[in-house]
């Protein structure tokens, strides 16, 4: 029996979405296309330096030592599928979800398992059909590299991950965005149910970040104590203008809108303006700070503009 040993790794998960409404309408020919399909995503995937872990039911497992190869072959996978599909009925097409995770596994002879493999088999349901979302791990590497767009989904919840994955949808071509791809997916099929509804509701509800819930609840609970212990003095907005530089620190280190060092900046610059007001006495003091911060920001643009 091989020994169990770890390391870092790109993973690539692929599924069919609405793989049993195929089957049922057509098993062998359903079976003869997953073969093709297949057999065309592992010929690209070893053409970019990757390797085929596991095939099961619908599914695919590989892994990849270049982050950028993996994305690279997953969009080659989607043009290529799609130009099958195109020459095919709307009811015997065949679209396949992919989900890339930058994560350390453990490996027992050619098989990997741990959490890297599960949370990009998971961040894979949350794509659209035809799609690709990859999480923070490959985003961070493949972001100032490759010309195609990213669109934040936000944090996806991940089974026995105590904190959500950020994660992204890859934009190929004129692909529709994630929100409007996630709510064609709900739209009501054939026999009054909707597509995959369970997996479309339960991406909504991760949508909207645990944390920044957590930081409204916070805020709210201080602005009541505040009311219900009222002295005349409103002590609240202290600790709400802290709540508010917390959620925009979040938030700017998550952002693929703008630059995440100058939306960090930015915040900071926010909240010396904040205490500014709070403390306000005739003097806007807060130039000086602003003018350090904007020093700042400009002297990271020329760096990172060498640099590249």
């Amino acid at each position: 029996m091989s020994a169990t040993r770890r390391k870092l790794t790109t993973i690539f998960s692929a599924d069919v979405q609405g793989y049993t409404r195929l089957m049922v309408a057509d098993e062998e020919g359903t079976l003869a296309t997953l073969k093709q399909y297949r057999d065309a995503m592992a010929r690209l995937i070893e053409a970019r330096g990757g390797r085929v872990v596991n095939t099961w039911g619908d599914g695919l497992i590989a892994e990849f030592p270049s982050v950028v190869e993996s994305v690279r072959t997953a969009i080659d996978v989607q043009n290529e599928l799609a130009g099958h599909n195109a020459v095919r009925p709307a009811e015997t097409q065949m679209r396949f979800r992919i989900g890339i995770n930058l994560g350390d596994v453990m490996v027992e002879g050619d098989d990997i398992y741990g959490d890297g493999v599960n949370i990009a088999a998971r961040i894979q349901t949350a794509a659209p059909a035809g799609g690709i979302v990859i999480s923070n791990t490959v985003y961070d590497q493949v972001r100032n590299k490759m010309a195609v767009g990213f669109e934040f989904l936000g944090d996806l919840a991940i089974k026995n991950i105590e904190e959500g994955v950020p994660s992204y949808v890859v934009r190929i071509g004129g692909e529709k965005s994630g929100a409007e791809a996630v709510a064609r997916r709900a739209e009501p099929a054939a026999d009054g149910r909707s597509r995959d509804a369970d997996r479309s509701g339960a991406f909504l509800g991760r949508r909207i970040s645990r944390k920044f819930l957590l930081l409204a609840l916070i805020a709210l609970g201080l602005v009541a104590i505040n009311v219900l212990s009222w002295n005349g003095i409103f002590w609240a907005e202290w600790p709400m203008l802290a709540v508010a530089v917390l959620a925009g620190l979040r938030w700017a280190s998550m952002t693929s809108l703008i630059n995440r060092g100058v939306a960090m900046l930015s915040v900071v610059a926010l909240g010396v303006v904040g205490v500014n007001l709070l403390t306000w006495n005739g003097i806007f003091w807060a130039k000086w700070p602003l003018l350090g911060i904007a020093l700042a920001g400009g002297i990271g643009w020329i760096i990172r503009k060498r640099a590249s």
